[in-house]
C-alpha cells in the first residue's frame, strides 16, 4: 500500500503560484507519517514548493487542511477524486466546518487523527473508508514523534518544529484554537520533549504552543530541562509571562530567543470587547511588559490584530508607532479575520458584516489580506490599506535599521544579530508577495457575491 501527504498551498500572485521562501516543516504530516507502519510507502508532497505529481499511483491521499489552504485543498482533493484515488481531510479547518470538508473529501477526520489513523489506513486498505471518524481532541500522544526524514531535501527553514502542549485557557473572541481545544490546555511529558529534541541535530527549534506558558508549573519545568540540551528556542506566549520573573529568567536560561506575543490592541475596550484576558492586567501601552521583556534579553514577535470595533486608522498607525519604538524583531499586523465557528464569526454573521457571502476563505474574489468584513468605523477599503502601510512601513530598510539598535536584545550577540539580520528582509519581501494573493491556484468556483445573504 501506498499513501501520500500533502500541504497544500496558499494561494497565487499575478505572475503564477506563491512560493513561500519562509516555509518551516509541515508538521503534522511528520506525525501522521511516524503513525503510519512502516510496510506503508509513503510520499510527500509540499504544494507550496514543488509540483504535485497527480498521476503517481497511490491508494490514498491525506491532506491537512487550514482555512488560508482551505480552497487550494478541495483543487488538489479534486484532481485525485477525478482519478479515483480515495482523499482524506483533516486539520483545525475540517474540525471548524466539516460539512464542509466532506463535500471535497471521501473522508474527513474531525479532531486528533493520533488515535484514528490506524484505522483510516485499515478502512482505505479495504477500499472501505467511513465518511467521518472521530478523534479525541487535545492530549497530545507522548509516544509518537514526527518522523522528520520527509522534510529531506525539501528546503525549510533550520528550524526544528516540535510541540510541548496543545490548546489555551484564554477564550479570546476571534480565536479558532480556544474554539478546537474548547479552552483547555493539555502537556506532553517534559522528559518526551527532551528526548524528541535529542534525536535530531537541530539546534534551534520552534515550539507550535498555542500559549506555552499557559501552565507556568509546567513551564519551569520544561525550562529547567532545556538548559543541559545548549539549544536556542522560540514559540508564543502570552503577556502575562512577564508577571513571573521566575519563569522568564528559566526562559532565558533554557535558550529561549524570543517569543510571539499577541498585544492584538493598545485600547483597553478593544482588549475588553475581544476578552483578552492577560492584556487586560497590563500596563498603559504595555511599557512595563516590553522592558522586562527587554531585561531578558527576549526578541519578541509582536502579533497585532486589527479592524476591532474602536479600530480606526488612526489606532492602527498608533500600533505601527508603538511596534517600532518598541525595536520589536517582527511585528504582524494582520486583520481580525472571521474564522468559521468562532464567537467572531458568529456575531458578525448576525449583525450582517460577513462579506464574500461570509465564506471568504473560498470566494473566487477574496484576496489574502484584505478586509473579510465591514468594520465599526472604517471601511474594509480603508482597513485593508491601513493594515498593509503598517506592514510596508515597520518592514522598511529604515525602520530595520533602527530596530536594531537595541543592546538588551537585537545587540546581544552576533547570534541574535544575525537572526534579526536573516529574518527581518526575508519577512519584508513577504510582505509584498502575499499582500493581494488570490487564494487557489486554478479558477475553481466556490462561492459569488461580495456579501453575504
Amino acid at each position: 500500500m501506498k499513501i501520500t501527504l500533502i500541504k497544500p498551498n496558499i494561494g497565487r500572485m499575478l505572475k503564477g503560484a506563491y512560493i513561500d521562501e519562509a516555509r518551516m516543516e509541515p508538521l503534522p504530516l511528520g506525525y501522521l507519517a511516524a503513525l503510519t507502519p512502516r510496510n506503508i510507502e509513503i510520499a510527500v508532497y509540499d504544494d507550496r514548493m514543488e509540483d504535485i505529481p497527480y498521476d503517481e499511483p497511490t491508494d490514498l491521499v491525506a491532506i491537512t487542511v487550514e482555512t488560508f489552504t482551505a480552497k487550494r485543498a478541495y483543487e488538489i482533493s479534486s484532481q485525485y477524486r477525478k482519478r479515483k484515488v480515495p482523499v482524506v481531510m483533516g486539520g483545525m479547518h475540517v474540525s471548524l466546518i466539516p460539512d464542509e470538508a466532506m463535500e471535497h473529501a471521501d473522508a474527513v477526520v474531525i479532531g486528533d487523527a493520533d488515535e484514528v489513523w490506524a484505522a483510516v489506513l485499515q478502512a482505505a486498505k479495504t477500499g472501505n473508508l467511513a465518511r467521518c471518524y472521530y478523534g479525541t481532541t487535545g492530549k497530545p500522544r507522548q509516544d509518537i514523534y514526527p518522523l522528520r526524514q520527509i522534510y529531506q531535501g525539501k528546503s525549510y527553514l533550520p528550524v526544528a518544529l516540535t510541540q510541548f502542549s496543545r490548546g489555551c485557557t484564554f477564550g479570546c473572541e476571534f480565536c479558532a484554537s480556544s474554539v478546537y481545544f474548547k479552552k483547555q490546555h493539555y502537556c506532553r511529558k517534559v522528559d518526551a520533549v527532551v528526548r524528541e529534541i535529542a534525536s535530531h541535530n537541530l539546534k534551534m527549534v520552534f515550539f507550535v504552543d498555542d500559549n506555552i506558558i499557559a501552565d507556568k508549573k509546567q513551564a519551569k519545568a520544561l525550562c529547567r530541562a532545556l538548559i543541559p540540551l545548549k539549544i536556542r528556542w522560540i514559540s508564543q506566549a502570552s503577556i502575562n509571562m512577564t508577571e513571573d520573573l521566575e519563569l522568564m529568567d528559566l526562559m532565558a536560561q533554557s535558550g529561549c530567543l524570543g517569543t510571539v506575543v499577541g498585544f492584538e490592541s493598545l485600547q483597553i475596550n478593544n482588549l475588553q470587547a475581544m476578552n483578552k484576558a492577560p492584556n487586560m492586567r497590563a500596563s498603559v501601552n504595555y511599557k512595563e511588559q516590553v522592558e522586562i521583556l527587554r531585561q531578558f534579553g527576549l526578541q519578541t514577535w509582536a502579533a497585532f490584530t486589527v479592524g476591532h470595533e474602536f479600530d480606526t486608522v488612526d489606532t492602527i498607525n498608533r500600533l505601527l508607532e508603538f511596534a517600532i519604538k518598541s525595536k520589536f524583531a517582527l511585528a504582524a499586523f494582520n486583520i481580525l479575520m472571521p474564522y468559521p465557528g468562532t464567537m467572531l464569526y458568529n456575531r458578525l454573521r448576525c449583525e450582517q458584516r460577513l462579506l464574500y457571502d461570509g465564506k471568504w476563505w473560498l470566494h473566487p474574489d477574496y484576496r489574502f489580506n484584505y478586509a473579510a468584513f465591514i468594520p465599526n468605523k472604517m471601511t474594509p477599503d480603508e482597513l485593508t490599506e491601513a493594515a498593509f502601510m503598517a506592514r510596508k512601513e515597520f518592514n522598511s530598510v529604515g525602520s530595520i535599521l533602527r530596530r536594531s539598535l537595541d543592546t538588551k536584545t537585537h545587540l546581544s550577540s552576533l547570534y541574535r544579530l544575525g537572526a534579526y539580520f536573516t529574518y527581518n528582509p526575508l519577512f519584508r519581501k513577504e510582505v509584498f508577495k502575499k499582500q493581494g494573493m488570490l487564494f487557489g491556484l486554478t479558477n475553481m468556483l466556490f462561492g459569488k457575491g461580495r456579501r453575504e445573504s
